[in-house]
């Protein structure tokens, strides 16, 4: 299929900045482009607006010291993105508490600041925070956005957002995906569009803002980058990579295709729910401090040979608590712990739920029970009442289940885990049973590849050379390729929209992108 092609005879509809999707990215974008003097037109091919941003925790990572941010930025990055684009992202995460109170102010809401170190100890962590939108009086995020599973402050977030467009009126235009990209003599000068009542094209006077989220939903893209399959998506079907393919066809490079942030979970048993469900969530630690006072985890993780293989509380879970998931066994040719079996006994089973569902999708939703209960019927969750049950359930020997489990109380015990450094408080026995056991599998919040782009947020193809009149923001091409920090697509999705959407604008005033 080509996704890119000659103009058309006639242009069904123009405008000078056209964004693609519907988050905070493209909400963003477009709001950036309105404000510089640009006319937008916002395409989103969901039935309703918000992406996988809606599902997100709704904190903005924001920083108060650039170079300190640069240099954390430096670290968590790897030496997978050019100083200049981090310097860039650094920047606008110090202009962003500003930027943000100004977007509340205008449609009447407030927000609220709390500093938030990294995720890492690495200089400069001290400098970051969150910004998030205030509680608002007689909006309540379930009633509004009922087919949003997530956290509130995502909902707000989102919502902020779409006032602001409503205030500069700008309509997404929803159930209108972007199927095609225009180009002329090397320039990318519109798309083509499905709209529920035909394909149209449409002209784009300054350029194309690609804000279409990653490839969650892409199990073909997966396949091609990623080792280790399935892995689940935790709350978004609809980003498909669209923005990926339509980038590379115009000749755009790609990056950190391998890095996605995301953890462990559970998969439903009715085939008709899609997504899968994070382990309840705990908070984050910074190695060589630990996790807060008294926090447990009920649980441990076991390979198909009955062995533990990862610390199962790793300090930032929700990033690379998959990655171990990952190691293919070349002994027994095949992923030892893909699914992993995930294993507790009766009292962790009546700690909290164990379970923490997201989603956005219309007509499609689950609540995980307050007592589990809901999980041990559906059978999401398997009670069993001894070991020799345990054993015939995961066909893993009663010895070797004897030896890892009598092993890892051994553990507990002495306050120390030799095999991976779990954090001793966060250790809990396991009794003689009865035993509660699921399968665990990989579960992808959000993916970071995607186009190359600079510190203009321009896409650039293999040589380096920008791919004129196309732009890339938010998760699509992040510019995480390493190790991620908590709300930083986020931060990306308003530093990253806003420089895209401005210099969109600049381009179809005839100025050039600054």
């Amino acid at each position: 299929m080509t996704l890119v092609l000659p103009p058309p005879v006639r242009w069904d509809r123009e405008a000078d900045v056209v964004v693609v999707g519907c988050g905070y990215a493209g909400a963003i974008a477009a709001i950036a482009a309105h404000d510089a003097g640009a006319g937008v037109m916002l395409f989103e091919k969901g039935d309703t607006p918000g992406g996988i941003s809606i599902c997100s925790a709704g904190g903005v990572r924001v920083a108060r010291s650039q170079s300190d941010a640069l240099a954390y930025l430096e670290r968590t990055n790897g030496g997978r993105a050019p100083s200049e684009l981090l310097e860039a992202l650094a920047e606008g995460m110090v202009a962003l508490p500003q930027r943000l109170g100004a977007l509340a102010d205008a449609v009447g809401l407030s927000t609220d600041y709390r500093a938030s170190a990294g995720n890492y100890p690495f200089p400069g962590g001290d400098t970051f925070g969150f910004v998030t939108v205030s509680p608002i009086e007689g909006f309540n995020e379930k009633q509004h956005y009922r087919h949003v599973r997530g956290a509130a402050e995502g909902v707000r977030l989102f919502h902020m957002l779409a006032l602001n467009l409503q205030r500069r009126a700008i309509v997404p235009q929803l159930r209108t995906p972007v199927t095609r990209l225009f180009a002329q003599d090397g320039r990318i000068v519109g798309v083509l569009v499905e709209t529920p009542g035909g394909a149209q094209a449409v002209f784009a006077r300054g350029g194309v803002v690609l804000a279409s989220g990653g490839f969650e939903g892409a199990p073909d893209l997966q396949a091609r980058h990623w080792p280790a399959q399935p892995v689940l998506t935790a709350a978004y079907r609809g980003n498909t990579g669209d923005g990926i393919r339509l980038a590379q066809a115009a000749g755009a490079d790609l990056w950190h295709m391998y890095h996605w942030h995301g953890s462990y979970g559970f998969r439903h048993p009715d085939p008709a729910y899609p997504f899968g469900i994070r382990t309840k969530r705990l908070p984050d630690w910074l190695p060589g401090a630990g996790p807060p006072s008294g926090v447990q985890m009920p649980w441990i993780l076991l390979d198909k040979r009955g062995r533990r293989f990862m610390n199962e509380y790793e300090p930032y879970l929700q990033d690379t608590g998959a990655r171990p998931m990952e190691r293919y066994d070349p002994d027994h040719q095949d992923f030892a712990a893909l699914p992993a079996w995930l294993l507790l006994d009766s009292a962790g089973l009546a700690r909290w739920p164990l379970g923490r569902p997201t989603s956005h999708e219309p007509g499609i939703a689950y609540d995980w029970s307050p007592d589990n209960s809901a999980e041990i019927a559906n059978g999401i969750l398997t009670l069993l009442p001894d070991i020799d049950a345990l054993a015939k359930a995961t066909g893993i020997s009663v010895a070797r289940l004897s030896d890892t489990i009598g092993r890892w109380n051994a553990a507990c015990a002495q306050g120390r885990d030799e095999d991976w450094g779990r954090p001793a408080t966060s250790m809990v026995p396991l009794g003689a049973g009865p035993f509660v056991l699921a399968k665990a599998w990989p579960i992808v919040s959000n993916t970071q590849g995607g186009p190359v782009h600079d510190a203009r947020q321009r896409v650039l193809g293999p040589d380096g050379d920008p791919v004129t009149g196309l732009y890339a923001a938010g998760e699509l091409g992040s510019l995480f390729g390493h190790l991620y920090l908590s709300g930083g697509n986020i931060a990306e999705c308003f530093v990253g929209g806003q420089i895209a959407g401005e210099n969109a604008a600049r381009a179809a005033a005839g100025r050039s992108a600054e």
